[in-house]
């Protein structure tokens, strides 16, 4: 899809949630599910194949988010994804995202941790981000296994990388 049609339907979300007031929720649900959409070669299949009709695609939607995530989410993945535009879900979700973490000033920082943190870790973790790239953070916490330990972190074009995988890599073409 080109990138004015993935940066409309960005828009047209984060207008609708944040008209609904949940924006913050909406945002953190769909940059989760949006991970999970590209980690699972079967959940990307299944909402993208133009053979399972639209509707019953949405209702997969429903029955994987629904009892959990709220309901805006819901409706607005079951949009994008009724629309055959779930290729985009990803893409349109990160607009989201930017644009939602702008609208408050903020600079999205996508953490990759092999395990999942705690609200005391994030937090500070979102203030040494702040402190060592002079931005206010949005965090985004991703649990991806193959970093084996560490964290690596995106800010914009910035990337610290002080994964075990990195550290193992770096040893290794030593030797």
């Amino acid at each position: 899809m080109s990138d004015n049609r993935i940066e409309g339907y960005a828009r047209a979300l984060f207008e609708i949630a944040r008209a609904e007031g949940n924006i913050d929720t909406v945002e953190a649900e769909l940059y989760q599910l949006a991970r999970a959409f590209e980690s699972s070669d079967a959940l990307r299949s299944k909402l993208t194949d133009d053979q399972i009709p639209a509707a019953r695609r949405q209702a997969i939607v429903e029955d994987l988010i629904g009892a959990t995530a709220a309901n805006t989410t819901v409706q607005l993945v079951s949009l994008v994804i009724g629309s055959g535009r779930g290729r985009d879900l990803p893409a349109i979700v990160d607009k989201l995202v930017r644009r939602a973490s702008s609208s408050k000033h903020l600079e999205v920082a996508e953490v990759r941790s092999a395990v999942p943190l705690t609200a005391e870790q994030q937090s500070r973790l979102a203030a040494t981000l702040t402190s060592v790239t002079g931005k206010q953070i949005n965090l985004k916490v991703v649990v991806d296994p193959s970093v084996l330990g560490g964290l690596v972190a995106t800010v914009g074009d910035t990337v610290i990388d002080g994964s075990v995988r990195t550290r193992l890599d770096n040893v290794k073409s030593r030797l």
